[in-house]
C-alpha cells in the first residue's frame, strides 16, 4: 500500500516547495504589499491545519497505534504529539531572529536597507526558510503515505503559507542585486528542502516503517502543524496588520477542511 503512494506523496511535497516561487514571483513584480490576501491566506492555512490535526490525524495516528497492539496508545499518540512540537521548536530556535522565516517582510520594508546587507538578509533567509522545510516535507509526505485524501488540503495549506516565505527571500535578494532572475530561483530553490526532506525522512524511517511507526509519526505531524499555525502563520497574519481578513481567512479555512472532511 506504502509503495503505491510513493510518487503521490513526493508529487504532494513537490507542489508545496514549488509554491515559493509563486510568492517569489509576486515580490519582485509588485510595487505594493498585498496585505489583505497575505493576511486571509495565512490565516486560511492555519484554520486548515488545526482543524485538521486535532479533527483527522490526532484521531487517525491514534487508531494506528491501537491496531499496532500498542499497550498504552493513548499516552505514545500524546507523547508523540509533543515531541513533533519539540522538533519543530528546536530548529525554530537554532534559527537566529533576523534569518528567521516567521519575520514576514514586505516590499515596502526593503528601501531603507543598504545592499549588502541586503543580500545577506535574503540568503540567509533562504537557507533558513531551506532548514524549516525539512519537517515540513515529512509532514506532508508522511501524510500522503498513510491518508492520501487528508494530504492533499495539508499541501495545500502548506503551499500557502510557503506565497510569504518566497516572499520573504526573493524581496531582499531583489533589491540587493536588481536581478528577478536571482531574486526567483533563490526563493525556489529553498522551497525544494519540503520534497528532499519528504524522501530522506521516508528512506531513512523506511526500514521501521509499521503501523506503530506510522502512528507515532502521524501524531508528530499533528503536533509539527499546530506549533507552525500558532507560531508562524496566525502572528504573521496579525503582522500585516489586517486583523479581521485573518481571522475571517482562519474561519474560512477550518469551514473548508470541515466540508471537504465531511465529503470524504
Amino acid at each position: 500500500m506504502i509503495s503505491n503512494n510513493i510518487l503521490f506523496a513526493l508529487g504532494l511535497t513537490l507542489f508545496a516547495g514549488l509554491s515559493t516561487g509563486i510568492g517569489s514571483a509576486i515580490a519582485v513584480f509588485a510595487k505594493k504589499t498585498n496585505t489583505k490576501f497575505l493576511s486571509t491566506s495565512l490565516g486560511f492555512s492555519a484554520g486548515v491545519m488545526i482543524y485538521v490535526s486535532f479533527v483527522e490525524i490526532f484521531p487517525q495516528a491514534h487508531d494506528l497505534l491501537i491496531k499496532s497492539g500498542s499497550a498504552v496508545p493513548e499516552l505514545a499518540t500524546v507523547l508523540a504529539f509533543f515531541v513533533g512540537i519539540a522538533l519543530i521548536y528546536a530548529i525554530d530556535m537554532m534559527i537566529p531572529n533576523a534569518e528567521n522565516p516567521h519575520e514576514m517582510h514586505s516590499v515596502e520594508e526593503m528601501s531603507g536597507h543598504k545592499e549588502k546587507q541586503l543580500k545577506r538578509m535574503g540568503v540567509m533567509m533562504a537557507l533558513a526558510i531551506g532548514i524549516h522545510n525539512f519537517p515540513e516535507g515529512m509532514a506532508t509526505f508522511t501524510s500522503a503515505l498513510v491518508s492520501p485524501d487528508i494530504a492533499i488540503p495539508i499541501a495545500i495549506a502548506i503551499a500557502i503559507h510557503n506565497i510569504p516565505e518566497g516572499i520573504a527571500v526573493s524581496v531582499p535578494i531583489y533589491y540587493a542585486t536588481g536581478s528577478r532572475k536571482k531574486a526567483f530561483w533563490l526563493s525556489l530553490a529553498s522551497g525544494m528542502a519540503e520534497p528532499i526532506g519528504g524522501l530522506i525522512g521516508y528512506f531513512i524511517l523506511m526500514p521501521f516503517m509499521s503501523d506503530f511507526t506510522l502512528g507515532l509519526l502521524m501524531a508528530s505531524v499533528a503536533g509539527i502543524m499546530v506549533f507552525i499555525s500558532v507560531d508562524e502563520l496566525l502572528p504573521g497574519a496579525e503582522k500585516y496588520g489586517e486583523h479581521h481578513f485573518s481571522i475571517a481567512g482562519f474561519v474560512a479555512g477550518m469551514a473548508v477542511m470541515a466540508i471537504s472532511l465531511l465529503m470524504l
